[in-house]
């Protein structure tokens, strides 16, 4: 994590109460840069720890300490919770640096190292059967159609403002249950959700996989081991480098755990989890841009369309392809001008 420019921080007195309970009433506070959540994060520079504020999301608050407390159990590197208040949403937790994936990719690091240890991460976590032993929400059919909402909802009328959203809705969400069934029997485990370069550290001073960080596990759920491993993959922020992802996709397939039933059943439920989460990601940014001013993430949109449509193929999609075109014609060109409008504009958006 860094730290955004430097600001006068003033503290709420929930805030100032926390921190004097923990003998931190006169610690220095660093606001750092925040993302697409409404959770603020102050470091304290010199304490090696970070202050968590997520007041709106008590719920996510309570599942970030009990899950970070379960990665540790795993052998995995999550930021150990040092106090909590969970009523107020405040916590104190290990302060993991500023090396990023993502700046570390930026400042000249291996890519390949640096995702053939995210993977490994991976692997360690689904060759664990106590993974999935923690209390999670199950990812489950209304889960994965419910987030398919946010496509029908934000991104078809923003590509066809004509269309008939409550029929376009119903018939979307027909057509990717009968696609995701093979999902129903899928090898649980502990879904982390937001595995991707900007939520994974790099901890050189550590050993093996605890080299790996990892951040942002809030919304974890229980459910297929593939979704992390898309997630990194079919990232909506990058392009990796030709040829990688197919070398890592099979770099998992060949240390995966035989209970995942072999390379086809993993490369389908892959292929089939990249499209459901393309398709909700494009809602997403569609949302964050119109509803939240944060139009930035539009930036993105010409790659997960991208993405979207081969990994629609790769799934052998071929009837919500044909829908797709049949009512938003032109959606993928459609909404890659969006998106390229959006960099274009980038420098007057103001987050």
């Amino acid at each position: 994590m860094t730290s955004a420019a430097p600001s006068a921080v003033t503290l709420a007195p929930p805030i100032a109460a926390f921190l004097a309970r923990h003998g931190l009433a006169n610690a220095r506070l660093e606001p750092l840069a925040g993302d697409a959540s409404a959770r603020r994060y102050f470091r304290l520079p010199d304490k090696g720890l970070l202050l968590m504020e997520d007041r709106e999301d008590l719920v996510g608050f309570a599942a970030y300490v009990r899950l970070s407390r379960h990665l540790l159990s795993l052998g995995l590197s999550a930021p150990r919770v040092h106090g909590a208040d969970p009523s107020t949403g405040l916590g104190l937790v290990e302060d993991f640096g500023a090396d990023t994936y993502s700046k570390c990719l930026f400042d000249g690091a291996s890519e390949a190292d640096l995702y053939e240890l995210a993977v490994d991460a991976l692997l360690h976590l689904h060759h664990d059967v106590r993974g999935a032993q923690v209390a999670c929400p199950e990812f489950d059919m209304a889960t994965y159609l419910a987030e398919l909402d946010m496509f029908s909802q934000w991104f078809a009328p923003a590509v066809n403002p004509s269309v008939d959203r409550p029929r376009f809705s119903e018939t979307f969400r027909g057509l990717w249950a009968d696609a995701l069934a093979p999902l129903k029997d899928a090898t649980e485990t502990l879904v982390l959700r937001d595995f991707h370069v900007d939520n994974l550290m790099y901890l050189p001073e550590r050993k093996g996989l605890a080299r790996c960080g990892l951040l942002d596990f809030q919304d974890g759920i229980l459910g297929p081991c593939e979704y992390d491993l898309v997630s990194l993959l079919q990232d909506a922020r990058r392009d990796l480098a030709p040829g990688l992802e197919q070398a890592l996709l099979d770099r998992y397939i060949a240390r995966a755990p035989a209970r995942l039933g072999g390379e086809s059943a993993i490369r389908q439920r892959y292929f089939l989890l990249g499209a459901q989460r393309h398709a909700r990601i494009a809602g997403v940014f569609l949302r964050l841009s119109q509803r939240d001013g944060k139009a930035n993430y539009l930036a993105f949109l010409p790659r997960v369309l991208r993405q979207l449509d081969t990994a629609l193929t790769d799934a052998g999609l071929v009837e919500i392809k044909t829908f797709l075109t049949a009512e938003l014609p032109g959606w993928a060109a459609h909404g890659t001008a969006l998106g390229q409008k959006a960099d274009e504009n980038k420098g007057m958006i103001h987050v």
